[in-house]
Formats: structure tokens, sequence, C-alpha cells
């Protein structure tokens, strides 16, 4: 398993924008993020902090279905 590192909410978006995600909406500071695939639509909840914590990414990257592995290749 892959140790997840501390990014920001800026550098998670990046990494989502890189593998399909796009940004949908905003209120406050958090971005809904959504990818359209074959099997329906994906969404995801991103906070834009200066420090995301690992907990709070790892349920992040599993609302948005991707694991840690996948992820860390679009960081």
């Amino acid at each position: 398993m892959v140790k997840l590192k501390r990014l920001s909410g800026e550098e998670i978006i990046k990494a989502l924008k890189r593998m399909g995600f796009e940004p949908v909406r905003q209120r406050g500071s958090h971005v809904v993020m959504k990818k359209i695939t074959v099997s329906g639509t994906i969404g995801c909840v991103v906070p834009m902090h200066r420090e995301v914590a690992t907990g709070t990414l790892h349920g992040l990257l599993k609302q948005a279905q991707i694991t840690p592995e996948e992820f860390e290749q679009f960081v």
C-alpha cells in the first residue's frame, strides 16, 4: 500500500484534472469535481486547504473510486 503525501487542495485538484475530473462548482472552501464514465458519473469533494490530512485524502479517493496507487502516478 502506498503512503500518501500531504498535499494542498490545489495539488489534489491538478492531479484529478489529469485523471479526467472537471470542477463543477465551488461553495466556500470546497470544490466539487466530477467525471463522466461509461458506468455513470463519479464525483468527489476537495477541500481547498493548504494541507489536506491523509485520512481526508483517503476518503476523497474512495469517493472518486481511485486507488492510492493510481493517484500517486498523477501527482
